[in-house]
């Protein structure tokens, strides 16, 4: 790309520093590639004429042309309002202007033919539209049907006349200069592969489309770019650093042999077994490891990691595994002790809570190598937590940890960079995984262990609540453990929410007198919560009244109930993850999502969603469709995800297409050196090294 992108705004036609600093700060526009970059959200139909009669108030802005045939001026004062009728052959349209009454006066001619384009709406059984535009068909241009550009605006630039119209007329004269100054950013054979449109008409017809064909062909053309560029990006990353970082060999499994045949009380499902291969695999490569291992909740990904850490000890290295709580990695610690202990392995356990004099023994054992594995909280990254040959670390609900807390980790063996394995049991739709983690590879456990009942989901409105006790209390009567959720709509703890809580509990004791009830909040310190959590795991307490502090972790397979107050207020993989925090045993589970009767469209949807399915990768796409990618696990913030015109929850098909496209070129011309390359090489090169979306015109 030329330089000519970099021109700053202030140098177009009829901008000066006032209005070039109020688009910088509303819209982050500063030079002619931003401005040029910032495309319609939608367009509006100046293609069709629509008659009166064929008016309704569901149609979007529409133009009507028609004849005048009167005009009066009604009301007084700040109350007056000038009304035209428009007739066609098929009925009349009422024109109403509220705003510039007497310079609309003078300007609506009787018996003039018009094109009217605005909202229609009903009044008194009439066809009306408000403020329409007014065009003198005498006036109309050829080609004047056309489909009009709608871009994001605010308010601060309406006052500045940079409304949807004003920035459209900024767009139309940078467009005019640009056009020579756009090159191909693609190569030849994938535009003729793919049958995509020249870069430098595709920018044309984006902003202003001469019909709805070439406008579909240049969204194409643009979507493809923008995801194929991320894609080739993470691609190069991710080959870069196979070819750069060696990693550990650990090919020898003496006591996985014998874990597998005296010790594991069960047996592993197929995807269980297939994601160790995976893993195996990696670990004989000579290259380091970096894994995404996905897997529903109970489907059984700690114990993957456990065969991981024991293969990493049959080679000499030592293991950690991060985990986001300290109820989760103690949760971890006591699950994988009794079979380390087994196997005559030595494994730790280091959180916040770990006493000064025990935190030296670990240090000492993780120097001299005595410590095999070791599991904690965020402990594990201070300094003085060093290890004699740290070989692989495990980072359970990764989304949590920063980018600079994970490197932390990898420079604790100054030697040789440990192999990575993260897991998630936030099942992440695929399109946002071939972006957030397209570097990674990935791995999925897509099964149950055998025996597990899927939960059956019910949705019960407020007024059934006796009844839903009663089920509670039927439960309880059989020997099972029941939790009731409440919202929390932030880590505070808000107080109205903290009040929902507290009310809760006193409900839920009034109603069960016999029984005895636990209560988990954000406001208890560390210890409380843990000592409330242990009378619950220890059947102390029949009923666990929370907040979505138990939304990562805890395992009571002895809990079969999951009751959510205000499920409205959660999201759809939340409800999810909180859903599978019963179903841990071989009873048969419940969940019942509580709600009020006056719903929304996308609650109606989440709710229908969690009754019919527990496939988490299934929900997990219905959320994305509902949220957008910005709102999922905090992905806009992150910076991976700085898109222009593609959107990972429609863009699913071209998504999958571009990486495709983008791994077969690198397989063939890894360097981009071959001529037939020369487009994408250049349009590289061009780049500034900070640039995150190599799409981006700079």
């Amino acid at each position: 790309m030329s330089s000519f992108f970099n021109t700053k705004v202030e140098s177009l036609r009829g901008m000066d520093t006032r209005r070039a600093d109020v688009l910088r700060k509303e819209l982050n526009i500063v030079t002619y590639g931003d401005l040029i970059q910032h495309y319609p959200f939608r367009y509006l139909d100046r293609t069709q004429i629509y008659h009166a009669v064929d008016l309704h108030d569901d149609l979007p802005m529409v133009q009507v042309k028609g004849t005048v045939r009167t005009k009066e001026l009604l009301g007084e004062g700040h109350k007056q309002r000038l009304i035209a009728q428009l007739h066609d052959e098929s009925g009349t349209v009422e024109l109403v202007w509220f705003k510039g009454v007497k310079w609309f006066e003078k300007m609506v001619k009787n018996h003039q033919e018009y094109v009217a384009f605005g909202k229609p709406a009903s009044f008194n059984g009439k066809p009306q539209m408000v403020h329409p535009e007014l065009e003198e068909v005498s006036e109309q241009k050829p080609g004047a049907s056309f489909l009009q550009p709608v871009y994001s605006s605010t308010d601060k630039l309406r006052n500045f006349h940079l409304d949807s119209k004003g920035l459209s007329r900024l767009l139309s004269a940078v467009l005019k200069l640009a056009a020579p100054h756009f090159h191909e950013t693609l190569s030849p054979e994938l535009l003729q592969r793919y049958a995509l449109m020249p870069k430098a008409e595709a920018m044309q017809q984006i902003h202003f489309p001469q019909s709805t064909e070439l406008l579909q062909a240049a969204r194409f053309r643009l979507k493809f770019e923008e995801l194929f560029y991320i894609q080739l990006k993470l691609l190069r990353q991710r080959t870069q650093r196979k070819i750069e970082l060696a990693g550990q060999i650990f090919d020898k499994v003496p006591s996985l042999v014998h874990f597998y045949k005296n010790i594991l009380p069960f047996d592993l499902t197929g995807a269980q077994k297939r994601v160790i291969h995976d893993i195996y695999k990696d670990f004989c490569a000579g290259k380091q490891m970096n894994r995404l291992l996905q897997g529903d909740v109970g489907s059984g990904k700690t114990i993957v990691a456990f065969i991981a850490m024991l293969i990493a000890a049959d080679n000499g290295a030592q293991s950690c595994m991060m985990a986001p709580t300290e109820i989760l990695a103690d949760q971890h610690y006591e699950g994988l002790k009794k079979f380390a202990d087994m196997l005559g392995l030595k494994i730790g356990l280091l959180t916040g809570s770990t006493r000064t004099a025990a935190r030296r023994v670990l240090h000492e054992q993780l120097r001299s190598g005595e410590l095999h594995m070791l599991v904690g909280t965020h402990a594990l990254l201070e300094d003085v937590v060093q290890f004699k040959n740290l070989g692989l670390t495990i980072m359970d609900e990764q989304h949590r940890f920063g980018v600079a807390q994970r490197s932390k980790l990898w420079q604790k063996n100054p030697n040789v960079i440990p192999h990575v394995l993260v897991m998630t049991a936030t099942p992440i739709p695929r399109t946002l995984a071939m972006t957030l983690y397209g570097d990674l590879d990935v791995s999925v456990i897509d099964e149950l262990p055998a025996g597990r009942k899927p939960i059956v989901t019910v949705h019960r409105f407020d007024s059934n609540r006796l009844k839903v006790f009663e089920f509670m209390r039927q439960q309880i009567r059989e020997g099972r453990q029941v939790y009731v959720v409440y919202p929390l709509i932030e880590e505070s703890e808000a107080m109205a929410d903290y009040k929902d809580l507290m009310d809760g509990y006193e409900s839920v004791t009034r109603a069960f007198p016999e029984y005895q009830v636990s209560i988990v909040h954000g406001r208890m310190t560390a210890g409380e919560k843990d000592a409330e959590m242990q009378r619950f795991i220890q059947r102390q307490t029949q009923i666990m009244v929370a907040t979505t502090v138990i939304e990562v972790g805890v395992n009571v397979p002895n809990a079969s109930v999951m009751v959510i107050e205000s499920a409205e207020r959660f999201g759809l993989s939340q409800l999810h993850q909180l859903r599978g925090r019963v179903g841990r045993g071989a009873d048969q589970s419940y969940c019942v999502l509580m709600t009020g009767y006056k719903l929304s469209k996308d609650t109606r949807t989440r709710l229908e969603t969690m009754v019919r399915t527990n496939n988490g990768f299934e929900i997990a796409d219905i959320d994305l469709k509902l949220r957008g990618p910005g709102d999922l696990m905090g992905t806009q913030q992150s910076g991976v995800l700085d898109l222009l015109i593609a959107d990972l929850a429609k863009d699913g098909k071209i998504l999958a297409e571009s990486r495709a496209a983008a791994q077969e070129l690198l397989n063939d011309d890894p360097d981009l050196s071959k001529p037939l390359n020369a487009n994408i090489r250049q349009h590289i090169l061009s780049l500034p090294a900070t640039a995150v979306n190599w799409s981006r015109i700079s």
